[in-house]
């Protein structure tokens, strides 16, 4: 076991999967000279050189185009949008290309590409620099979208999506890239993309987060442990797939649910974890008790 930090989760994860396989290639804003603005590609350049590390206009959508060809042609890129609140040019290529490509060549053509999007507020940065767009991709099919948010999970989840087939949107919230420590298992371990997690048992209400929601809702359960109300949290953190067996079987535990995420709140992961358990947790309605609550902010 090592502690880590999640950046230091990612820098390290990324390190030796490029290192492990020389397909991978690295585009971005400041990513090769300036190592990212998080510095999570810090020292690449230097390793890896120019020809991997590629430092790019500001043109998302030219990011993410050339990395879905680099893709088709054989490389396993990662894409990296330097804040998710500028995914917006990129939008068409990943939506009407990297997730279809697979579907439109009838299996011919796979896109192995990580889209590295970090995300969420907390850092006081306002308009574009804290915006949550998880629920934009989370409804396309074709595409996965995990939110991982400790350490161990970063580096077991980016290894499958580095090693994924298909598109992956890898969203990494930026207020816990340094706050949040945690042990990783040594060794070349990987966690699926899809289930969820309970990171804590209780059998008095089941709450459901991921992100940052995640560290919030386990302080909250804490003190609502010292109070004689113990409370289990599920980290969902995979939002496509989403892992509806383990949703339905913590709620069916408490018949009390609690969803805390970071969005708004129309038709965003919550409601859709919502709308889950009311049409299947339970066999009579009178039986739901579900609440949402979105952080809107910090």
């Amino acid at each position: 076991m090592t502690e880590k930090s999640n950046v230091q989760a990612v820098h390290d994860t990324l390190l030796g999967e490029f290192r492990r396989d020389e397909r991978h290639i690295l585009l971005g804003e400041d990513v090769g000279v300036r190592g990212g603005v998080f510095r999570v590609s810090d020292g690449f350049i230097e390793e890896f050189g120019a020809d991997r590390i590629i430092d790019t206009p500001v043109a998302e959508s030219s990011i993410v185009g050339i990395a879905i060809g680099a893709a088709i042609g054989g490389l396993r890129p990662v894409a990296e949008m330097q804040f998710a609140d500028f995914h917006a040019p990129a939008f068409e290529q990943i939506v009407n290309e990297a997730a279809r490509m697979r579907y439109r060549s009838v299996g011919a053509f796979g896109v192995p590409l990580v889209i590295r999007m970090p995300w969420g507020g907390g850092v006081r940065g306002a308009l574009y620099h804290s915006q949550s767009v998880e629920a934009f991709y989370a409804h396309v099919p074709g595409l996965k979208v995990v939110a991982p948010s400790t350490p161990a999970d970063i580096t077991g989840m980016l290894r499958s999506a580095l090693r994924d087939a298909d598109p992956v949107v890898f969203l990494e919230h930026k207020a816990i890239y340094r706050s949040v420590k945690g042990d990783v298992p040594d060794g070349d371990y990987t966690i699926p993309l899809g289930p969820a997690d309970v990171k804590r048992e209780g059998a008095d209400i089941t709450v459901y987060a991921y992100g940052i929601s995640l560290h919030h809702a386990l302080a909250a359960a804490e003190r609502l442990a010292a109070d004689g109300v113990q409370a289990t949290v599920v980290d969902v953190r995979s939002l496509r797939p989403l892992d509806a067996e383990t949703v339905l079987r913590e709620a069916r535990k408490t018949g009390k649910c609690l969803i805390v995420y970071e969005d708004n709140r129309l038709f965003g992961a919550g409601a859709e974890i919502a709308a889950l358990i009311a049409e299947e947790a339970f066999e009579s309605p009178e039986k739901i008790a579900v609440k949402m609550r979105e952080l809107a902010a910090y």
